[in-house]
């Protein structure tokens, strides 16, 4: 659930698995963009990957035993509301939660890529957007394709927690403390069954 007027941070992906350092990120977003809430989407499954995830009744129980925090919430809603790509998904929330201000949060690893995305251009220009640096993508992401084309509408970091409050097209990258964590390297290890690379 979520009010008009509260702004709440999106982060969605596979989660495949669930690890600490989505945890790492979606607490370092509360703080950094003064977000009210985060709402995990954990996705039925990411066009851009070949192999489906682990089945999303998995990926839903293992992100709900991970996370505990108040302001942090689990969700299936992509399933939910019948959509595939993120711009579908944004315009369906936004219908359904009129007045809630979105921000759409992703690691730096995604900004360099987000050009890939179905109607990328779209989803910059519907919501804000939080990036957080992710180890090794810092120089990739600020010289990607999205990171060119908006340069202009760039918050300084010192500006992050008015994110939330600014008007679209508008984006915000803050450095964090460093993780190693990775799903790719969760299932490499044979700590999570099957699954897509994430």
């Amino acid at each position: 659930m979520a009010r008009a007027g509260q702004v709440v941070g999106l982060l969605g992906g596979s989660f495949d698995p669930p690890h600490g350092g989505h945890l790492h990120i979606t607490e370092e977003a509360l703080v950094r963009f003064g977000l009210d809430r985060v709402w995990w989407l954990i996705t039925p499954g990411n066009p851009l990957k070949e192999r489906g995830p682990a089945p999303l009744a998995d990926r839903l129980a293992a992100a709900t035993a991970l996370v505990d925090h108040p302001r942090v919430s689990v969700t299936g809603l992509e399933a939910d509301l019948g959509t595939r790509f993120t711009a579908e998904t944004l315009a369906a929330l936004m219908a359904r939660y009129p007045g809630v201000r979105f921000v759409w949060l992703m690691g730096a690893d995604n900004l360099a890529q987000l050009h890939r995305w179905d109607r990328w251009t779209q989803i910059v220009e519907t919501v804000p957007l939080g990036v957080l640096a992710r180890p090794g993508q810092r120089i990739s992401a600020r010289f990607s394709v999205a990171a060119r084309r908006y340069r202009w509408a760039k918050l300084p970091p010192s500006a992050a927690r008015r994110l939330g409050q600014s008007e679209p097209p508008c984006w915000c990258f803050v450095n964090i403390p460093m993780r190693p964590d990775s799903s790719t390297a969760l299932r490499a290890q044979g700590a999570w069954p099957g699954g897509a690379d994430a």
